[in-house]
């Protein structure tokens, strides 16, 4: 029985190469490409299962590129349910330019789910997550699903009994109005969901909290960037900065500090020290190409750090 059950509405097939440099009009000679299976809860999974912890991942998958991520999820260890669909599952493209080190995403929008296929995503995590201690959904939505789907989302992990973590952006994210165990939002998403523009450390923890005290959530991470991160309670919250590291990929490294976060809470750590495992993840995450999960001993080495630097904030 896993501990931590993920829901991927939108999976992909990630496909990332290397060009000695990206430039317009020009044929562009590149590495030979590399394949993960990638989406929010997907990714989740698969660290998850670097750390340890019994993980399984719930994804409609469909056509040829579906059936490729199942393989590769089969290498990376991860309990996968499919809930197969009509429409193809989507692949998206990283290209990385070894020159300036900058990396360029094209992300396609992925295959409608219809009514049926939604309703039957909806049933198999309904089976998979009873006993779980964590549902994760992570990840966009897909076209055809509203994003009010994530209240139900969240019925779902109450009556299976398990805390709701949720990573999604866009409707699916300010949709929720309550259910949720801990959302991280992303400073951007952060300001959205307020309404207003938020320039300070200050405003940001309030802005976090009243999503706290209006019974949204019981915790809040918002993801900095290269400004680390911030965790928000009704009470106290604490941010742990990021680590310097030479960045290969940033692909898959939120959704590697949600898997850190997820595993922490598991492990009894205090939210703060479960923050400092998330941050070590997601750095991990940097030194891997694309999607690719990140490594155990990297994650171990970037924890140590990540505690030692933790501060209170307010």
């Amino acid at each position: 029985m896993p501990d931590i059950v993920t829901l991927t509405l939108n999976p992909a097939l990630d496909v990332t190469t290397f060009t000695d440099a990206v430039v317009p009009t020009r044929k562009l000679r590149c590495d030979e490409p590399l394949y993960d299976a990638g989406g929010g809860g997907v990714n989740v999974a698969k660290v998850a299962r670097v750390l340890g912890v019994s993980a399984a991942a719930v994804y409609p998958a469909g056509g040829a590129r579906g059936e490729q991520m199942s393989g590769l999820l089969d290498d990376d260890r991860v309990e996968e349910h499919i809930v197969p669909i009509a429409g193809s599952t989507r692949e998206c493209f990283t290209a990385i330019d070894r020159t300036s080190g900058q990396e360029y995403r094209f992300v396609t929008p992925g295959p409608e789910l219809t009514a049926e296929e939604q309703e039957r995503c909806l049933a198999t995590l309904e089976k998979v997550a009873e006993g779980a201690k964590f549902v994760v959904a992570s990840g966009s939505f897909p076209p055809g699903v509203p994003g009010t789907f994530v209240r139900r989302i969240a019925v779902v992990a109450r009556e299976a009994g398990a805390r709701f973590v949720l990573d999604s952006s866009g409707d699916a994210l300010t949709s929720i109005d309550s259910g949720v165990f801990l959302v991280k939002p992303s400073l951007d998403e952060l300001c959205e969901w307020a309404g207003r523009d938020l320039p300070t450390t200050g405003e940001q923890v309030a802005a976090a909290r009243e999503l706290v005290t209006s019974g949204v959530t019981e915790v809040v991470v918002v993801s900095l960037g290269a400004d680390g991160a911030i965790l928000v309670t009704a009470d106290e919250a604490v941010h742990v900065p990021a680590l310097a590291v030479k960045v290969r990929s940033a692909v898959g490294a939120g959704d590697s500090m949600v898997a850190g976060l997820v595993v922490g809470l598991l492990q009894e750590r205090s939210l703060y020290d479960a923050l400092a495992l998330g941050t070590a993840c997601a750095t991990a995450a940097l030194l891997t190409a694309g999607s690719h999960v990140c490594r155990r001993e990297d994650i171990d080495r970037f924890d140590v750090l990540a505690r030692a630097t933790r501060s209170a904030t307010r």
